[in-house]
This record gives C-alpha cells, structure tokens and sequence, in this order.
C-alpha cells in the first residue's frame, strides 16, 4: 500500500492529541522553529513540557559544556543536550503515570548567513521511549540546507523536525517509510546525509541499510557509515583530511581489493603535499553497482557492506556515477587532497565511452568534467585474460583520436599508476571467486581476505555452498 503522506501541521496535532507522548524542546543557532510548529496548531500543553532555546553560546556552555573544538554545530554538542534534557525529564517527572512516553527534541542548526560563506547545516535527534518505563531510543541525523534564503531554511529545519518527532512514533517498525517520510513536504530543500536509528528497540535494525536508504530515496546522494555499518558524516572524520577513495564492487572483497585499498593509500601518503598522518581511505559502493534486473537487494548490498567492514574499512554509499558530484560533496568538508582509485579495465571502458558519445568536438569538454586538477586518479594494473598480458597506464591501448589528450593526463599526473601493487594476486577475479564460492569449490578461500571468508562461511554469503552461481 502507498504511504499516506500527511500535511505537517496535520502530523504536529496528531502528536499533540495523543496524550501518551510527552517530552522537551531544546535549540541551538537556527534551529528555532520545531516546537513553534507544535504551539501553532493547538493542544500542545499535553506534549511540551520545556522548550529551550540556548542562542547564545555562553548560555549554552552553562547549560550544556563548553565544546572542546570550538564547533557548536557538531556531534557531540548534540549528544549533549540529548542527555541534560532526557535526565532532567525523568528526574523531574518520576512522578507522572506509567502511561506516558517521554522524549527529547534537540537541533544544534547554523542557516545560511548574509554573505553566503555558511552554507546551513545542522546536528538534529530525537530520544524516545516506545513503551513508558522503557529504555529509549535514538534518532540521529545530519542536514543540509538547499534553501537559498535563511528564513526559508528555518522553516524547513522546523519542518523536518516535526516529521522527525511523528516518524518516531508511527513509523518505528517500518524503515523505509521512516527514511521517506523525514522529507514530507520538504523533499529537495533538505539533505539528509546521515542517519543513526539505535536503541533496545532497534536492536534488530541493520544500520547501513539506513545509509543505503538514504541514498536510494533521495534524500542524499552520498552516506558513509563505518566497520560496523553505523552511520558517520564527513565533517566529524575527514575534516581538513587527505582522502583516498576506492571505487568497486566488492562481491566480495578479495586479496586483490585488499591490495588495492592498501597499496593506493601507502602511495598517497607518499605524495608532496598529503599529510601521511591523517591520511584515509574509504570503499565507495555506488547505486549503479548494487543494480540488478532494475532493483537493489537489500541482501545483497549487507553482504557487500558487511564484507567490507570485516577488513575495517569504511564505506560511502553514493549515487554518483560522476565522479564530480562525489568531488562536490567532499569539498564542502575541506577534504584538503583527494585521490579516486580506479582499476585499469574500468579505466579503459571510462574513456572508450566518453569517447564514442563525444566525437562531435565535445572531447575536451567531456574529459574535463571527468579530469579535474582538485583530484588525481590512480589507476591500478590488471592482467588481460586473452594474453596474459600486464596492462598499465604504460601501454593501454586508446582510440587514435585520443591519444594526445591521454598523453597529458599522464604527464599532468591527472592519472597516476599505482605502484606498489602485489602481481603475484591479480590472477585472482572476483567472477571466478563467486562462482568457486557457489559451488564451494576447493581453493575459494586462497583469494578473499581471511576475516572475508570466516563471515562467508558462518552466514552463507554470496550464495555459498548453494550451487547458484
């Protein structure tokens, strides 16, 4: 059945008229308009029992602690307010009758400014308990503002808070219609690009479908969560970081993955101007690779995801095909260098396209939104199983029309060659690795990573042992 998808106003009177949920306002910065939202329509006094609004950052730091970073719009500022408020609420009305479900609203929000230099973003969550007496539950996201004016950003962070709130309630134990319905009513003026759903009723929850569902809805075009599948954003671990982000498909992640995730970041920390310290490296799953016969398993992608993780990498989840709008997104963190890794035949496949669909004089200009001077693109080797061949930067073969402009992203270090790589592995393909694996087939083991294979084995990953290829 399609989701019936109610007017804001209509959701914030729903909350007010059921007389089992009470709880606390607080906001930070910009975020001043939930519970106005509330007020507005009527029959708030069996909802609200405190709203908070700490503007100022020394009011704020008596209530709440001073931030060690200085950042207000943060994590932990967040976290914060969650708990002083959730405290003194049960503190103060221990009292009340074992039918009531207490929650916190909380938003630490900073809107776009005069001169345009703050874009407009924003930490927001809800504690919730389901049952009175319960422990309670969690909600946590990132925002992004897409509004070009500062009091329609207020509105829709107003907004979104209230769908927060009503999601909670009616929509906990259907999470794709949780995901969906943060954006009633707002769906393009908001960003949602991250998502933590935690707490002893959400046990049962696989975090980085929450990520995935972000992303296949539309609400963001790129998540990240981390080893464990809990959701992360860029502004609290790759903050004026060097990055390295590795493109594939991961079903699963073999010897040969590992190598390239180790070996593309060993050389990036090597370059000129990467600070090796903070350097990272992250997975990138993109929708594109996760499609098959037009849908997305949810299976299939936990697999992926949950394989990754075994090897402690973290992973983005994005629905960008082109390499910029991943560049875009990174670049509002001050990801200071950025490095995409590709492999040899991806690359090869890349420029064979743009250059059949570009022959009409658009090459330049097609190469360029491909190859920009703010990243370079290191480019692993492959053995070519007609030949046998090595195939590298070096001696890859390209259309004839092609070749000056592919001589200049290589002395323009726009492609670089990844060099410590192990050869001796890149026999191994991930087709021949699934297939061996659907049939367990001796010497599967030989080419995924041992902590891949423990998991493969102990939950019958990628088919195993189940003769589906």
């Amino acid at each position: 059945m399609a989701r019936e998808i109610l007017k804001p106003e209509q959701k914030a009177l729903n909350i007010n008229l059921d007389n089992t949920i009470y709880g606390t306002f607080a906001e930070i910065g910009a975020g001043q308009e939930v519970a106005r939202n509330f007020f507005k329509v009527g029959a708030a006094a069996g909802t609200i029992a405190k709203t908070m609004s700490a503007y100022d950052k020394s009011y704020s730091d008596a209530i709440y602690g001073p931030e060690k970073s200085g950042r207000y719009v943060c994590e932990s500022r967040l976290y914060k307010m969650l708990n002083h408020e959730f405290d003194l609420l049960e503190e103060r009305l221990v009292d009340t009758n074992d039918s009531t479900k207490f929650f916190v609203f909380a938003d630490t929000v900073s809107a776009i400014n005069y001169s345009r230099t703050i874009k407009g973003n924003g930490w927001m969550g809800v504690r919730f308990q389901l049952d009175p007496n319960g422990q309670p539950n969690d909600l946590i996201i990132h925002v992004k503002m897409k509004d070009r004016n500062n009091l329609l950003q207020q509105e829709a962070i107003g907004l979104l808070g209230v769908n927060m709130i009503y999601a909670c309630y009616n929509y906990h134990d259907d999470l794709e219609g949780f995901v969906e319905s943060l954006v009633d009513g707002i769906k393009g003026r908001v960003e949602v690009d991250m998502m933590r759903l935690s707490g002893p009723d959400y046990t049962h929850v696989k975090q980085s479908l929450l990520s995935l569902d972000l992303v296949k809805h539309g609400l963001t075009e790129v998540a990240m969560f981390d080893a464990n599948g809990l959701g992360i954003h860029a502004s609290e671990f790759l903050y004026k970081k060097p990055l390295v982000v590795v493109r594939g498909h991961y079903q699963p992640p073999t010897k040969v993955t590992q190598d390239v995730l180790d070996s593309s970041l060993e050389q990036f920390k090597g370059e000129p101007d990467v600070e090796a310290k903070k350097a990272r490296v992250v997975a990138e799953l993109t929708l594109d690779n996760l499609i098959k016969d037009g849908k997305i398993s949810d299976k299939d992608f936990i697999e992926r995801a949950d394989a990754i993780g075994s090897l402690n990498y973290i992973t983005i989840i994005s629905n960008c095909s082109n390499h910029q709008r991943l560049i875009n997104y990174l670049q509002d963190y001050k990801v200071t260098k950025l490095g995409l890794v590709i492999g040899i035949l991806e690359l090869k496949e890349l420029i064979e396209k743009k250059y059949e669909e570009n022959k009409d004089g658009r090459l330049l200009v097609a190469f360029g939104e491909l190859f920009t001077r703010s990243i370079s693109i290191y480019v692993y080797p492959a053995i070519n199983t007609e030949t046998g061949e090595l195939l590298t930067l070096n001696n890859l073969m390209v259309p004839e029309g092609m070749e000056f402009l592919y001589q200049y992203l290589l002395e323009s270090k726009q492609l670089i060659p990844i060099e410590g790589y192990n050869e001796a592995q890149l026999k191994i393909f991930p087709h021949d690795i699934r297939a061996k694996i659907a049939n367990n087939t001796d010497g599967w083991r030989d080419g995924v990573p041992t902590s891949v294979a423990e998991l493969i084995e102990k939950r019958g990953m990628f088919n195993f042992n189940t003769g589906n290829a």
